[in-house]
């Protein structure tokens, strides 16, 4: 294994050769506040274990094709890896390029995903070339911090679960080569499901093959003994807790439930990684979406995966659970006491109900947020360039009927990704999304032309499956009955840059702080939307939950007047409420309900 710091043989794991256990948790650097970085990762080393894992999610760092990967501020993911070694951690790492994460579009930048004819996660050379490019910025940062340069990265991963997408294993064994000839000279690994289906996919001759699963890790390390004789089973993606989407309740598995399930793994002489130890929060527009063959399903905002580290870094039932079988596997039958600091609730900003004024309104918003492009077709998110956001679309129609007389007929939205509000002469006239719009709005018109005017919002990217990499907007035109509109214009509405200036016009509420505290935002009476706090796009609310309240860390907030601003695409409300606790909605408690996917 060159001179890796880890190294096995014979079904045994070793460190410096000694025998040796992983015991790690997730925390990934995008989706927690670089000021509580420290923080998070000092709790997971409290919680028992000796490592972390993060991935590395291409599009944080690099969202424009035409500008290079940032590695400054949030996205210095070279200085959580220093803090992790500070924190006497071993860090593992998972550049991808595809992470799914439930992370927008899988980790991957849309400019990528939106080149036409593009081959994903396989030897197409268009993608591999565009893959070197990115591992030439990353993978320096990620070298200079191994083990053999004195720092803390004992592995990295090559890939991530290919074997749920394809079987190209020559675009395994050139992404291994890919990371060797950039000078990683670590323990490298490829990671999969635990069954053999997952592993004829994923795994190559060579390279150690580890599991992510949630539940009947006794039967993987089965399946390892009989596929993988040589290698140690490791979990390197314990699921102790599950996402959400919106629309569906807040996943719970209970702490004894999950601490069972690891206790199994770490009896049987395996390693184990928490997925997620502190999930953090999908801030900004970051959460992807997954979905099940008939309709998308948009991840919320929270993270938290009812994980031992909650969203806003409190110790949960489950992280005393974790630590007690993590000190078990290690032979330490006294646990030391946690220092208070660890164990004090954060401290939060008082309750209070604010007033939300009125912002402009957003049709008027929309048609001045970007320059105008013309087209024929309705022009995609991709071929506008826009990673995330919404889009205007603008025609002019001819709607069937006369003055005297008339006429109802539809207007459809053919390949409608994802959910498109539509006004006829200014007037409203109603909602569709990926499953409605080929049925499309009844409409009245009366012979003469009509102004269409389609907002299509970006519900975040699929980040898992056959279906990833698929694009935004408008797909396939647009119809009135049977008949295509054409030449549009298109107005892209770039959320993430929005500044000063846009935010100004939205609804707003101020309030007060001596000094920066935790809060959780609520938009009782509000339907769907946006979030900014200070400036700082926080992410999505959406009243058909689970999620109720945005989780607003302390270093977001500041002494002094603090500024909320909301923009509302449905029903606007009069009120934000700033909360003690968060409401992350009815829960769907036992065994993980996807335990068994991959």
């Amino acid at each position: 294994m060159n001179n890796a710091l880890l190294s096995y043989h014979d079904a045994v794991l070793y460190r410096s050769g000694e025998p040796y256990r992983i015991l790690a948790g997730a925390i990934h650097y995008f989706r927690v506040h670089p000021e509580l970085w420290r923080d998070r990762l000092r709790r997971l080393k409290a919680m028992g274990a000796n490592t972390v894992d993060t991935y590395v999610a291409w599009n944080f760092h690099q969202p424009k094709r035409d500008e290079a990967p940032d590695f400054s501020g949030w996205r210095d993911v070279g200085h959580f890896i220093d803090l992790a070694a500070e924190e006497g951690l071993d860090v593992i790492v998972r550049p991808g390029p595809y992470i799914c994460a439930e992370w927008d579009n899988g980790g991957f930048p849309s400019w990528l995903t939106g080149i036409p004819g593009i081959g994903l996660r396989c030897m197409d050379p268009v993608f591999t070339s565009a893959i070197e490019d990115w591992f030439d910025h990353l993978l320096p940062i990620i070298a200079s911090r191994q083990a053999s340069a004195g720092g803390p990265v004992v592995a990295v991963q090559i890939e991530n679960e290919y074997g749920s997408y394809g079987d190209d294993h020559e675009y395994i064994r050139w992404n291994r080569r890919a990371l060797e000839e950039r000078g990683i000279t670590e323990l490298l690994f490829t990671a999969d499901g635990g069954t053999d289906y997952f592993l004829d996919g994923g795994s190559v001759d060579g390279t150690w093959a580890t599991a992510t699963l949630g539940s009947r890790g006794d039967e993987a390390v089965e399946t390892w003994k009989r596929r993988r004789p040589d290698e140690p089973f490791f979990n390197v993606e314990f699921w102790g807790g599950w996402f959400d989407h919106w629309g569906e309740h807040h996943h719970r598995r209970e702490a004894a439930d999950a601490a069972m399930e690891a206790r199994k793994m770490l009896d049987l002489g395996g390693s184990v990684c928490v997925y997620m130890a502190h999930g953090g929060t999908n801030f900004g527009l970051g959460s992807g979406s997954n979905h099940d063959g008939s309709q998308l399903q948009p991840t919320v905002t929270s993270y938290d995966s009812d994980a031992p580290i909650a969203e806003n870094g409190a110790l949960t039932p489950k992280f005393h659970a974790f630590r007690e079988e993590f000190l078990r596997a290690q032979g330490i039958e006294d646990a030391p006491e946690l220092p208070v600091e660890l164990l004090a609730a954060p401290s939060v900003v008082p309750a209070q109900s604010l007033p939300l004024s009125a912002g402009s309104e957003l049709l008027e918003l929309v048609r001045k947020a970007g320059k105008p492009v013309s087209s024929v077709m309705p022009l995609s998110f991709e071929q506008l360039g826009l990673d995330a956001g919404m889009v205007l679309y603008s025609a002019d129609a001819i709607l069937p009927g006369r003055a005297d007389a008339p006429t109802e007929s539809r207007v459809k939205v053919a390949g409608l990704n994802d959910r498109a509000y539509l006004w006829v002469d200014g007037e409203f006239a109603g909602v569709l999304d990926d499953v409605t719009g080929a049925e499309g709005l009844l409409v009245t018109g009366t012979g003469v032309p009509a102004k269409l005017e389609i907002l299509v919002e970006n519900l975040g990217r699929i980040n898992y499956g056959p279906l990833t990499g698929h694009g935004k907007g408008i797909l396939g035109g647009v119809l009135i009955n049977q008949r295509y509109t054409f030449h549009w214009t298109q107005t892209p509405v770039a959320l993430t840059e929005w500044a000063a200036e846009e935010l100004e016009e939205l609804a707003g509420a101020d309030f007060e702080l001596g000094e920066p505290a935790d809060t959780y935002i609520a938009l009782p009476g509000c339907g769907k939307g946006f979030v900014w706090l200070n400036g700082f796009l926080l992410g999505r609310y959406w009243d058909k939950g689970p999620q109720v309240t945005l989780y607003a860390p302390a270093p977001l907030l500041k002494a002094g007047r603090n500024h909320i601003k909301v923009l509302e695409l449905l029903k606007p409300g009069t009120v934000v409420e700033l909360r003690e606790e968060p409401d992350l909605g009815p829960e769907e408690a036992g065994p993980i309900a996807a335990a068994e996917l991959p």
